[in-house]
């Protein structure tokens, strides 16, 4: 479960340290729209950083969402993670700027939406609360689709939400159920109906099954 979020971050770090040692610089690895050699950015753009603010900003979201995709999602995380930032990549190479994009918090408005969005479909709102604290750790976030800052990629962070929308109603019946208990089951859980009403304990003994009733059959 930890093996693929930490990898991600080990590798985007590991591909900034690479260009700051060595004066490289990756950005025109990253989406150019509409131009075909702009598409390689489709493999390569989630994981070029233009600066250590950049990379910072998006490390802890993305470790945060990648956990939770992974946890509560195991049999469709990697499709979710894949095929999510492919179809992100591509929709952005279709509808952003003249400019290169690059940076994974296309990924992590993916993952976000995905998260969100499933733990409103399933009614499970512990998924929901999981959004919900990202957005604390990420700031205003859901501002970031509308074309509000310069020099952000608004598109790739719109083309992210969406495909996480689209994928939330595609895997909807897939990972946890709001009828799978998260915590271990206890006494007091027990005295609550699955919607949270009181249900007071019969506390009429029942008869012990080891010994005889008592009857009046004649000898």
């Amino acid at each position: 479960m930890l093996t693929i979020p930490i990898l991600y971050i080990l590798v985007i770090w590991m591909l900034y340290f690479i260009e700051i040692k060595f004066g490289y610089n990756f950005n025109k690895y990253g989406v150019f729209p509409r131009d075909f050699k702009g598409l390689r950015g489709v493999l390569f753009t989630h994981f070029i950083h233009s600066n250590t603010s950049h990379l910072l900003n998006n490390s802890i979201p993305l470790f945060v969402l990648l956990l939770s995709v992974f946890m509560f999602y195991k049999e469709v995380a990697l499709k979710v993670l894949v095929y999510g930032a492919l179809l992100t990549g591509i929709l952005t190479w279709i509808i952003a700027r003249e400019s290169y994009h690059i940076g994974a918090s296309g990924v992590v408005y993916l993952l976000f939406s995905f998260v969100f969005f499933s733990g409103l479909l399933k009614k499970h709102f512990r998924l929901v609360a999981v959004s919900l604290i990202v957005i604390f750790l990420y700031g205003s976030m859901i501002w970031y689709v509308l074309p509000i800052k310069d020099g952000m990629s608004w598109e790739g962070h719109l083309s992210g939400f969406v495909v996480g929308l689209v994928f939330a109603f595609l895997y909807k019946n897939k990972g946890i159920k709001k009828t799978e208990p998260f915590f271990e089951e206890t006494a007091f859980d027990l005295l609550f109906d699955e919607n949270g009403n009181f249900v007071p304990p019969n506390t009429a003994e029942e008869p012990h099954d080891d010994v005889k009733p008592i009857t009046n059959k004649e000898a």
